[in-house]
């Protein structure tokens, strides 16, 4: 392996701390007390992980309706690190809003433990400590699984046909669950689908799911599927069942259909033309071969890494020593702090070492308009910086020649790096990934063409890191990380996958420049690995790139 790859891994920590293994958790929970006396609970639980004492937000389950004790079929892969003690806290949420959103969430309460104690003991079950800290009476039941070798992905697609109607005025809305059939004899969730309304013969969305977690990697696992009628109020109707086993679901591998009876046992005892409650398909199953971070690194894939940089009016006067620009003759500011310990990781990953960088809210000369693209190095044809010190350099160049001026708009700076990136959807190859890192002192004020330029990015091979200096209010700013479920564009687009995370500097003034980076490049591995497998584009092999690429210094 050559030195570029070697420093890469080893700054991102990929192999300095050695991985023993990734777990699948996935989580039930009992007892949730009715908060509305009129209506249940609308249980979601997000997990968040201990980072630099920061607790950050890992993920999150879906959105059950009306459920006191719910099963969420959300399934989450940790890294466990034998060596560290990784703290989770669970929190559970009775979502009230229709976007599910946690803003408008009652917090029922919290669950803290470390990852460790969940995988010694396979299943962790814990009561929930109530806002306040009295012991509630829900618990909340985590179970571990360790991902064995193959972690590859199934792609199935379900339908059904003439499906037993259980509604009185409306057609059944029916929703399938599989479950694994373990080595106990116990039952584990393994996925349920959406629910289609007032349909007898549904076409539920395809969906991805490891080999793992399906059939523990056994062909011939019986796997136990049910279908049911969907009620408001939680109590679903049941409408019938099938057995099933990966090996019989691989018929569908090659464009045919599988079926099977969806059998409702009682009727079968007490009806005498009994034949069955309707027919459910599997259209399709398809094998995903998941390659990792460093598969496509090794292959060849660049990191392009772009920074922007606020050169807004309300940073202050960089003559003064109160303002966030000020350049201190012996102590960095915030805004090269973070520019430093992100865009020193990034540069290993990249082996020209040129790195595009931009201002915003500034009036540049030699016309003072404002502008919110401008090259620090005021070469428009070439705003490229040799190194991370080439940009610290054009920065503390251009300062003096600028008006600090506003209004804070990132849109443009976002869409100008996916221009770039777009270039690359036509390769059809994992050769570059774009990752645009704005630093700002403030919450943004064109908000809504940021969405829609987030949203169109989410498309393309590409990630946005926001830095925040200083001690604005950056709570709108979350909504673009996705905290607060799924962001979307002004006409209501989601993004097709996360590619923002949002982190205050504040945070990590104490802490190591190696925390701020590894706290806000910790998604990037996934998201590219996410956009190129999403894709299906494969790595390259590395024995075939070595031997055209011409490596920088």
């Amino acid at each position: 392996m050559s030195d570029i790859f070697e420093s890469a891994a080893n700054s991102l920590g990929l192999f300095s701390s050695p991985c023993l293994t990734k777990v699948e958790l996935r989580l039930t929970c009992k007892g949730i007390s009715d908060r509305d006396a009129l209506s249940k609970p609308d249980p979601c639980i997000v997990i968040n992980m201990q980072s630099h004492g920061q607790w950050l937000e890992v993920d999150r389950t879906e959105v059950i309706r009306s459920c006191i004790n719910p099963t969420f079929s959300k399934v989450f892969t940790l890294d466990f690190y034998f060596e560290e003690v990784q703290r989770l806290r669970f929190e559970l949420y009775d979502i009230s809003s229709s976007h599910n959103g946690l803003k408008e969430a009652d917090f029922l309460g919290s669950v803290e433990c470390t990852l460790g104690q969940i995988v010694s003991q396979r299943k962790l079950s814990k009561a929930l400590l109530r806002p306040g800290g009295t012991v509630g009476k829900a618990i909340i039941t985590i179970t571990a699984e360790e991902l064995t070798g193959n972690d590859d992905y199934i792609e199935l697609s379900f339908s059904a046909r003439k499906l037993d109607d259980k509604d009185f005025f409306s057609k059944s809305d029916p929703f399938l669950e599989i479950y694994r059939l373990n080595d106990d004899a116990t039952l584990q969730l393994v996925h349920r689908t959406e629910t289609v309304m007032n349909n007898l013969n549904p076409v539920w969305k395809t969906f991805k799911v490891s080999l793992n977690s399906l059939c523990s990697g056994d062909q011939e696992r019986k796997l136990q599927c049910m279908v049911w009628d969907w009620d408001s109020n939680g109590k679903h109707d049941y409408i019938g069942e099938f057995e099933a086993t990966f090996k019989e679901m691989r018929g569908a591998m090659d464009g045919r259909q599988v079926q099977w009876p969806c059998i409702n046992p009682k009727y079968k005892v007490k009806k005498k033309n009994y034949k069955n409650s309707g027919i459910v398909i599997l259209n399709q199953c398809k094998i995903i071969k998941m390659h990792s971070f460093l598969d496509y690194i090794m292959g060849g894939c660049q990191i392009q890494f772009t920074v922007a940089i606020d050169f807004t009016a309300s940073n202050g006067d960089p003559r003064n020593s109160c303002s966030l620009h000020y350049i201190h003759p012996y102590q960095p500011n915030e805004y090269l702090k973070a520019l430093v310990a992100v865009g020193e990781i990034c540069q290993d990953y990249d082996s020209d070492k040129m790195f595009p960088a931009f201002g915003f809210g500034a009036r540049i000369p030699p016309d003072f308009k404002v502008s919110h693209d401008f090259a620090v190095n005021f070469n428009e044809d070439n705003p490229e910086c040799a190194g991370i010190q080439g940009v610290v350099e054009a920065y503390q160049t251009c300062l003096p020649k600028l008006q600090l001026y506003g209004p804070t708009n990132i849109a443009p700076i976002i869409q100008k790096v996916a221009s770039s990136a777009s270039q690359e959807l036509h390769t059809k190859e994992a050769m570059q990934y774009f990752i645009l890192l704005i630093l700002t002192d403030g919450v943004i004020t064109d908000m809504a063409d940021t969405r829609e330029a987030i949203v169109q990015a989410s498309h393309l091979p590409m990630s946005v890191i926001i830095v925040g200096i200083g001690n604005a209010d950056f709570s709108d700013m979350q909504m673009l990380d996705g905290d607060d479920g799924i962001l979307r564009s002004p006409k209501g687009e989601p993004v097709l996958r996360d590619i923002v995370q949002f982190v205050p500097f504040r945070n990590f003034k104490h802490a190591s420049p190696a925390a701020l980076a590894k706290t806000v490049l910790a998604e990037v591995p996934n998201q590219v690995v996410d956009y190129y497998n999403s894709k299906g584009i494969k790595p390259k092999v590395p024995s075939e790139y070595q031997s055209s690429r011409p490596f920088g210094p």
